[in-house]
Formats: C-alpha cells, sequence, structure tokens
C-alpha cells in the first residue's frame, strides 16, 4: 500500500513537469495567448510585411503594447492588412506610425509604434496608411549587387589619388 501512495504521488509530479514543460513551449513560440487585458484592434496596410506572422508582438518604446490578430492580402490596393489588436491601457494618437521591425539582426520580425502628436487617439477599428515596410535582406543585397554592375566593379577613387598632379 505504502509503494502504491508513492507511485502515485511520482505520477503526478511527472505529468505537472510535462505539463509545465508544454506551456512555457507554447509561450515561447508565440502559440499561446493567456491575455486578460481589454484590447481594441487597429488595422494597418503595408505594401510588404516580409515575414510577420500572427500573434508576433506589437512593440512601442520596447514594451510589448499588443499582437498581430491576422493578416490578409487586400487585391483592389494590393497591400497587405494587419489586424493589430491593442491593449486599450495604451493609446497611441491617429497620426502615430507603424514600422515593420526585426529582432536582431535575423531574428522574427514583430511591428514597432512610434506615437504621433495628433491630439486624437486611435480606436476601435480605425485603419492606417502611415507604415513602413519590412526591409527584406535578398532586396537589399540585390540592390547592392546591381549598383557594383553598373559601377563596373571599379573601387571609388581615394583621396590620395585626387590630389596627384
Amino acid at each position: 500500500m505504502e509503494r502504491s501512495k508513492s507511485d502515485v504521488w511520482v505520477g503526478l509530479f511527472v505529468l505537472l513537469g510535462l505539463a509545465a514543460v508544454l506551456f512555457l513551449s507554447l509561450q515561447s513560440a508565440n502559440l499561446l495567448r493567456l491575455n486578460f487585458q481589454s484590447t481594441y484592434t487597429v488595422t494597418a496596410r503595408f505594401d510588404n510585411i516580409g515575414g510577420l506572422k500572427p500573434q508576433a508582438a506589437v512593440k512601442s518604446a520596447g514594451v510589448v503594447v499588443g499582437r498581430v490578430d491576422g493578416i490578409t492580402f487586400d487585391d483592389k490596393s494590393f497591400q497587405a492588412s494587419v489586424v493589430l489588436s491593442l491593449q486599450k491601457r495604451y493609446a497611441f494618437p491617429k497620426d502615430s506610425s507603424f514600422k515593420i521591425l526585426t529582432s536582431g539582426l535575423l531574428g522574427e520580425q514583430y511591428i514597432g509604434i512610434e506615437a504621433g502628436a495628433d491630439e486624437k487617439n486611435l480606436e476601435q477599428g480605425d485603419v492606417t496608411t502611415t507604415t513602413q515596410s519590412a526591409v527584406v535582406l535578398e532586396n537589399l543585397i540585390g540592390q547592392f549587387l546591381f549598383n557594383k554592375a553598373e559601377d563596373g566593379g571599379k573601387p571609388a577613387p581615394s583621396a590620395s589619388q585626387g590630389n596627384k598632379k
């Protein structure tokens, strides 16, 4: 009888540990959403969202103020519509700008909000086009290579070469 009691306690402890590991892995991958704050939604339109994903963070001054609720493509304007769920305790002016930023050099992407100066604040259902699209690394590399090819691969003249007589 004593052995079966300890087996039950060990089994419960193992189950509790597995549940904690599952919770932490879902939380770290942004697949679990436990937020009891009231929110309001704002739609931002971007020309290019890069690798932005649903549930990505929305940050202002480095503080998470919301999450990306959904991403759709508008076939009339040919832009991506990103629905943001912002916490009600954070109010942003209507002329705030939204940028897609990257954590580190190749980290995951998130939306950064730069507050404006308008007296009116964003409200439920507002749509904003004051956005800056994601910087796509492949486009930057392609542009750099195109510019180098256009220059003929010549090195830039140094200051010492310009003063020769």
